[in-house]
């Protein structure tokens, strides 16, 4: 039987349930959430930091501009003018397994929300009884039926059943808004997952091309190594070296030819991980390859306020939700210690024919109704709720805590980036230096060993000292396009500027295949 059917015939019974819904517009008991206070800060670093940084005539060795205030764009990672890049990345955040399992995490948080969300309404049961049953002889008197005349007997009922809980406190909606806290700390999560694989991906990419560009200083210090040994062998056999001098040479070489292996691993390595955070297998490898020649320094860099921080960095809006979550479970506490009111209804027809539930006509005398109502307080338990709530205030102290924590980590990871991008600029601006020098006296050194004046100690010091100046220069190179993408993930990543959120794919486990999920109440 429908539940309009129901209701017309009972109109006492529906009045009562539209007066529960009524009845339950009470405000909810517990804290109301507020929003955690800006910090009162209005920089990053002790010292007022520099507009910009230093420069050299290095590759890469631009200066950078700090530009208060400055927006981050939301594909920021093109800002490095690397097409490899950007296909790269495009590809990572189709596949990356990582970042479509937080997003099926958030299906879930929500899925979970609209479950609470329907105890809002009463809830309609219905159901359909058929017995055949032989009673008792002893029961016959007082049936006053003759026995024969009842045994056996069927016996048919269809009822509905309705019930509903009076929200008098709140507790559904707390426990709603609890829910919901937690849905959108995990909608921050896939934000700081995208964050985090797109800058992985950035650095990894760039540790790629610096590993390649070690290697190219490693191969020209070994092709000059052997042309100067080439000349004191043959100067060996005009009489202007002696044996021991092509010896040191030959194990200077060996020696620089050993640092080759390392940096292959290494690179070896790094490939394998760029083929998994781009959702691949080691063997399918990515297809791009990355030098730094490929990759252009971005020079106008967004610094943030740190009142904006707090807004921008996903992981403490994360860290946020998960307070505003303890603060309803505070409300949540505090309405289980409080009287429960519900009322229950129950209606149908009985009767020991089928067709009595049937036909219309013969409905008459098989009605049956139930209308209850019911409150429960809780008079003693031990003080099991007093301190279920002690808990949940004490949870929400955590949180608070917590939250404070992450807001000091980001503010100390901004800091830190900054420290770096001053330092690397610094740092490469030596480095640059310290190559020239080398160069000048690597080929004096070199010069004398060719003219047959040779001091093959100072060659091996200058080839030694060479190699090491090439070095520093790449790893500095590097260090400042890393730090870069560094100072965009430590602001947020731009992450408020996405028109579309990430699309999030179901995954056939038994096939491996994948299909793009479509849902168009995903609200980000």
């Amino acid at each position: 039987m429908c539940m309009c059917l129901w209701l017309r015939r009972f109109p006492r019974a529906a009045a009562a349930l539209t007066a529960a819904v009524l009845l339950s517009s009470c405000i909810p008991v517990g804290p109301d959430f507020l929003h955690p206070a800006a910090p009162d800060v209005d920089r990053y670093t002790p010292e007022k930091l520099p507009p910009q940084t230093s420069s050299t005539d290095a590759p890469t060795g631009q200066a950078q501009r700090f530009v208060q205030g400055r927006d981050i764009p939301q594909e920021w990672w093109r800002m490095f003018k690397s097409r490899a890049l950007n296909a790269l990345i495009e590809r990572s955040l189709r596949n990356n397994p990582t970042l479509q399992s937080t997003m099926s995490a958030l299906r879930v948080s929500k899925e979970a929300v609209y479950a609470q969300q329907g105890k809002f309404l009463p809830l309609v049961q219905s159901n359909f009884i058929g017995t055949r049953q032989n009673t008792a002889g002893v029961l016959a008197p007082v049936l006053n039926v003759p026995i024969q005349n009842l045994n056996p007997f069927d016996l048919y009922t269809s009822q509905v059943l309705v019930s509903y809980t009076f929200d008098v406190w709140g507790l559904n909606r707390r426990t709603v808004e609890s829910l919901q806290a937690l849905s959108d700390n995990q909608r921050f999560q896939v934000e700081a997952a995208y964050l985090a694989l797109t800058s992985n991906v950035a650095v990894a990419a760039i540790t790629e091309a610096a590993l390649r560009g070690q290697i190219d200083a490693t191969n020209e210090l070994i092709s000059l190594n052997r042309k100067m040994l080439d000349v004191l062998r043959k100067q060996l056999d005009t009489g202007y070296a002696n044996r021991s001098d092509v010896a040191a040479q030959e194990a200077q070489l060996a020696q620089v030819e050993a640092t080759l292996p390392p940096l292959r691993k290494a690179l070896g390595v790094q490939r394998d991980l760029l083929a998994a955070l781009s959702g691949s297998y080691p063997s399918e490898g990515p297809l791009e390859t990355f030098r730094l020649t490929d990759l252009q320094l971005p020079l106008d860099l967004p610094l943030s306020l740190p009142l904006q921080l707090v807004e921008q960095r996903p992981d403490v809006r994360a860290a946020e939700e998960l307070l505003h979550s303890a603060s309803a479970q505070v409300g949540v506490a505090t309405a289980n210690m409080l009287p429960n009111f519900t009322i229950g209804a129950n209606g149908g027809y009985m009767n020991i024919a089928l067709a009595g539930l049937i036909s219309p006509s013969a409905v008459l005398g098989t009605q049956f109704w139930l209308l209850a109502g019911s409150v429960t307080q809780t008079l003693f338990d031990g003080g099991t709720l007093l301190h279920q709530r002690r808990a949940a205030a004490a949870a929400y102290d955590e949180a608070a805590w917590a939250y404070k924590a992450t807001v000091i980590g980001a503010a100390q990871n901004v800091a830190d980036v900054l420290h770096a991008l001053k330092n690397d600029a610094d740092a490469l601006r030596a480095a640059r230096a310290f190559e020239r020098a080398a160069k000048v006296s690597f080929d004096l050194a070199r010069q004398q060993v060719e003219s047959g004046n040779a001091n093959i100690l100072l060659l091996l010091t200058a080839q030694s000292t060479y190699l090491q100046a090439l070095i520093q220069v790449v790893q500095a190179r590097a260090a400042r396009l890393a730090d870069t993408a560094a100072l965009f993930q430590a602001l947020g990543g731009g992450w408020w500027n996405r028109v579309e959120p990430p699309k999030e794919k179901i995954l056939n486990v038994g096939t491996g295949e994948s299909f793009t999920l479509i849902d168009k109440n995903k609200v980000y």
